[in-house]
């Protein structure tokens, strides 16, 4: 596998009913699993010298594992879905879910997005509420006064600034300082 995958799939377990003993005391020490365990014993078959043993091994552990991520007590994410997962989430400050997508290389730290407006609205205080065409919604913080095309599918970035905050353009306007909703 390419090293730039992420060993080409990230393993999220989520320790349920079912999931046994030795899966409830990995929960309670970690909040994030180093690794489910019915992924553990698909690896550990191969550890198994002889043959048949390990065919029987690998055959009982990938029908369990199977059969936790068809019940939803396992979760299994490629790249892609990660990158799309931090796309999503930009903007929002949620301190224990990254945790989980970092597991392997360092991921690319998202500082902008660009999209297009879907609309925007005034709100109290003269103050601006963008929602953008990829859901999300952005409200303004600053006090100064802002112009710009309020149509549809006009160009829009929002990207990192100072504290926490971030600055959005709608299609080369002034830059105006907002907060993720």
């Amino acid at each position: 596998m390419h090293p730039n995958d992420w060993a080409a799939l990230i393993t999220v377990a989520v320790s349920l009913a079912g999931a046994g003993p030795a899966a409830s005391q990995t929960a309670q020490s970690s909040p994030v699993a180093e690794r489910a365990v019915s992924l553990t014993r698909v690896v550990e078959c191969r550890g198994i010298v002889e043959v048949q043993g390990r065919l029987a091994c690998y055959d009982a552990a990938v029908a369990a594992l199977d059969t936790a991520e068809r019940e939803g007590d396992l979760v299994v994410v490629d790249r892609a879905q990660v990158s799309a997962a931090r796309r999503q989430l930009f903007g929002f400050e949620l301190p224990s879910l990254p945790a989980i997508f970092e597991r392997g290389a360092a991921p690319d730290r998202i500082d902008s997005i660009e999209t297009t407006l879907t609309h925007a609205t005034v709100v109290g205080e003269g103050r601006w509420v963008f929602t953008l065409a990829d859901g999300s919604a952005w409200r303004q913080i600053d006090v100064e006064r802002v112009r710009f095309r309020n149509r549809e599918g006009e160009a829009v970035r929002v990207r990192r600034a100072a504290l926490g905050s971030y600055l959005l353009t709608v299609d080369g306007s002034r830059a105006v300082r907002v907060r993720r909703q």
